[in-house]
């Protein structure tokens, strides 16, 4: 599907958020630039727009490797692995830590073997000439994604 408008991001955004539920997982994949944090940015201001909080900046974690947002009865946590080379890096970050409390985003997540059985994951493409972008979604577990 086509995502190359922040608006078609927010309607993808939107119908995600109605399924995810403290315990589960969203895995971002793509390039540098392609859209990752962005979609995170969209996702979580979405929560909080729902539950009447101010919206927060959401920046990529690239080098604080997790951000941390309060939404009104549970966290969710952002993280980005870009910087980790090795599963290992990944046992002392409290990836699924409290994680029946959490719903986790999870940018460059490819290092990640035990992956949870909840998840979405978000493939994010470039078009061949860089001004478009596409998404693939995969679902697992209980999450289903119907028809956008």
């Amino acid at each position: 599907m086509k995502i190359s408008s922040i608006r078609e991001l927010q309607k993808i955004a939107n119908k995600i958020k109605k399924i995810l539920s403290p315990g589960d997982a969203v895995f971002l994949y793509g390039e540098i630039g392609v859209g990752k944090t962005t979609f995170a940015r969209v996702l979580i201001n979405s929560f909080e727009n729902q539950k009447n909080l101010k919206k927060s900046e959401v920046l990529s974690p690239t080098f604080n490797i997790v951000f941390e947002y309060e939404i009104d009865g549970f966290i969710i946590k952002h993280f980005d692995l870009y910087r980790l080379k090795e599963e290992r890096d990944i046992k002392n970050i409290g990836l699924f830590e409290n994680s029946g409390k959490v719903i986790t985003l999870i940018e460059w997540p490819e290092l990640i073997n035990e992956k949870p059985t909840n998840r979405i994951d978000l493939f994010f493409k470039y078009k061949k000439d860089y001004n478009e972008r596409s998404l693939v979604i995969k679902t697992n577990g209980r999450l289903k994604v119907h028809e956008f």
